[in-house]
């Protein structure tokens, strides 16, 4: 009896770890592809051209800001030190809950991270992030933003499908 626990507890937590290195290497690539696309961007669009697609249009902005620009005012070191506390923290919490998370949510915090992380190695140059995607009746964003409010629904919905009815079921 004594080996099955050990060899149930062996594979549980072999199972959690895939699980957390799952989520950061999907994280990992986000980000990748986030930053990839912000230099291209920046590549193709510094001279103030304008590539027009229609309902979205690509066009280069830097948001010294966080979303929406809020915050634009603050010295950049404050808006990397918070959202540097803010992402450590979300992490943090990803990683430890990630094996009890239902597939939906650990895809939502994987989107989350990807954008969180994409945004903030962005902006540690200074110059604040790369936006590019300009619809003209929204403001200028970028792939990182998406993935974040992506995945924030994703999570939220993952955790309204997981929560117990009001039964106890």
């Amino acid at each position: 009896m004594n080996g099955q626990l050990v060899a149930r507890s062996s594979a549980q937590v072999r199972t959690a770890c895939i699980v957390r290195a799952a989520m950061l290497l999907g994280a990992v690539v986000l980000v990748c592809v986030d930053l990839a696309l912000k230099a291209l961007a920046e590549s193709l669009l510094s001279n103030g051209h304008v590539i027009e697609l229609g309902l979205i249009n690509l066009r280069l902005l830097y948001n010294p800001g966080v979303a929406f620009s809020f915050g634009a005012d603050l010295p950049a070191w404050v808006i990397v030190a918070v959202t540097g506390l803010i992402i450590a923290g979300l992490t943090w919490y990803a990683v430890s809950s990630a094996p009890a998370m239902g597939k939906m949510s650990r895809a939502g915090v994987t989107l989350l991270l990807g954008g969180a992380i994409g945004n903030f190695i962005d902006r540690l140059d200074g110059r604040g992030v790369v936006d590019y995607l300009h619809t003209g009746w929204f403001a200028t964003f970028n792939l990182a933003d998406v993935l974040v409010t992506a995945g924030v629904v994703l999570y939220a919905l993952g955790a309204l499908r997981a929560a117990p009815s009001k039964d106890g079921d």
